[in-house]
């Protein structure tokens, strides 16, 4: 047949580029939905029939210096298609502090000099 062209990408080609198509769409959605921007996935696993896990590192708040930069990281759920079926942020913490064992909260970080800082008034 004169005139139709013949994709050269195989189907195989086709389903190992889906992860990094829904990878792309979380991290799109996820920044839709919190109005913050997204900088990196992190994790995509599989979750089930059809539904996907995406991790996404989102800027929450810029600071000066962008060291002191505070990062939350969202675990979204989406499906087949990229639509964002829901997300909750695992943690959040400063982009200077990025190791997997800082803590969630930030009533819980460290001051500056290690030690903890008070809660108030003793």
């Amino acid at each position: 047949m004169a005139g139709r062209k013949r994709s050269t990408r195989s189907r195989s080609d086709h389903r190992r580029s889906r992860p990094a198509r829904l990878a792309r769409q979380a991290r799109r959605s996820l920044a839709d939905v919190t109005h913050a921007e997204a900088e990196n996935v992190t994790a995509l696993e599989r979750s089930g029939d059809r539904r996907w896990k995406v991790t996404v590192e989102l800027l929450e708040l810029a600071r000066i210096p962008a060291t002191d930069d505070l990062i939350g990281s969202y675990e979204a759920e989406i499906d087949e298609e990229g639509t964002l079926l829901g997300y909750r942020r695992l943690r959040r913490y400063p982009r200077n502090r990025s190791g997997p064992e800082e803590p969630t909260d930030a009533k819980s970080l460290q001051a500056d000099d290690g030690e903890p800082e008070p809660d108030g008034p003793e």
